[in-house]
């Protein structure tokens, strides 16, 4: 529990901040409203793909709907990443791999912002790729990216079920670099789409919906602040978090 972020200088009230989101991460359990509306479409031998999977919340609640599947938690950041993995081995949960990995469209190397708030303390959920127009002060690091693609094929995933995707503006890259992965196993897929974050990355939420709709997708409209409702969408219709599924599945997802 001493541990702090390899490779981060951290300011005294930045450490302290660090424990509190450690022992959050470890205690608390968000979104669990999600994993009740998504149960029909993760079995219990599901893989999962967690793309941004920053202090761990949604990895546990993955991990807890496939205890006899498995999940990749990919999180780059040193800040996230160091709470990830004590939280993997705290809780002792086997069937969580961690990487410390960005996915885009090409292996490359990039710069990750982390903004900073008005405490001086890191805002490590809002760490971002591409320019900060906010005017808010950042910590910069170096980070390395694969495509999912390549992942899949190096790791020789049999099926890939479900993916989850929060990086802040960077889902059209990602995208780009799994479409072989998404036409071959069909998962379904949650991902944030905001205006303003894709346009970091000079990318629009049309982008979105015109990479998964020609291959089959359903998308929904989610709403957290309503136990996770879910409205069918036939496109962008406002910056939330869509589930896209495969039409041969949605009445999984409509039937509950």
């Amino acid at each position: 529990m001493g541990e702090n972020p390899r490779g981060l200088q951290l300011t005294f009230r930045q450490r302290l901040t660090w424990f509190a989101h450690l022992f959050k991460a470890l205690t608390r359990q968000y979104h669990t409203g999600l994993g009740q509306r998504l149960r029909g479409l993760i079995d219990a031998d599901a893989v999962i793909v967690d793309v941004g999977a920053h202090a761990g919340q949604h990895a546990k609640l993955f991990a807890a709907m496939v205890p006899k599947g498995h999940v990749y938690a990919f999180e780059p950041g040193l800040y996230a990443l160091s709470i990830l993995e004590i939280v993997r081995r705290w809780r002792r949960l086997g069937n969580i791999t961690t990487v410390p990995l960005g996915l885009s469209d090409k292996p490359c190397v990039e710069t990750l912002h982390v903004p900073l708030k008005r405490s001086g303390t890191m805002g490590f959920g809002l760490s971002h790729i591409g320019a900060d127009t906010s005017g808010r002060e950042t910590v910069s690091e170096e980070i390395r990216l694969t495509t999912l693609d390549r992942f899949v094929e190096e790791a020789a995933l049999k099926r890939l079920d479900f993916i989850k995707v929060d990086i802040e503006g960077w889902e059209v890259n990602f995208l780009k670099g799994a479409m072989e992965t998404i036409e071959k196993f069909k998962p379904s897929l949650l991902l944030e789409v905001m205006h303003g974050s894709l346009a970091r990355a000079s990318a629009t939420p049309q982008q979105v919906f015109d990479l998964l709709l020609p291959l089959g997708y359903q998308p929904y409209e989610t709403f957290e602040h309503q136990g996770y409702a879910m409205r069918r969408v036939d496109g962008f219709e406002g910056e939330a978090d869509y589930l896209f599924v495969p039409r041969e599945k949605a009445h999984l997802v409509e039937a509950r």
